[in-house]
């Protein structure tokens, strides 16, 4: 997934509808520290990757284990 504090970012612009009082506090947020909502985003956006990603995994199930590369011997 990579560093988050990369050189390599670009901005995007969201337009979202939230509850007056989340809207507010968003509002706020906004206000008082610019970096805040980005990085809460930033977070989400990665936890929601993880999952995504141990969801594909666990689908695929577990990998095939070779012959000796655990255990030494040779599975039947």
């Amino acid at each position: 997934m990579g560093n988050l504090h990369m050189g390599n970012t670009r901005s995007v612009h969201l337009s979202v509808r939230l509850p007056n009082d989340v809207a507010s506090e968003a509002e706020e947020a906004q206000r008082t520290d610019p970096d805040f909502l980005s990085r809460v985003i930033q977070y989400g956006l990665t936890r929601r990757s993880i999952y995504r990603r141990l969801r594909e995994e666990e689908s695929r199930g577990p990998e095939p284990i070779s012959g000796d590369s655990v255990t030494g011997f040779v599975q039947p």
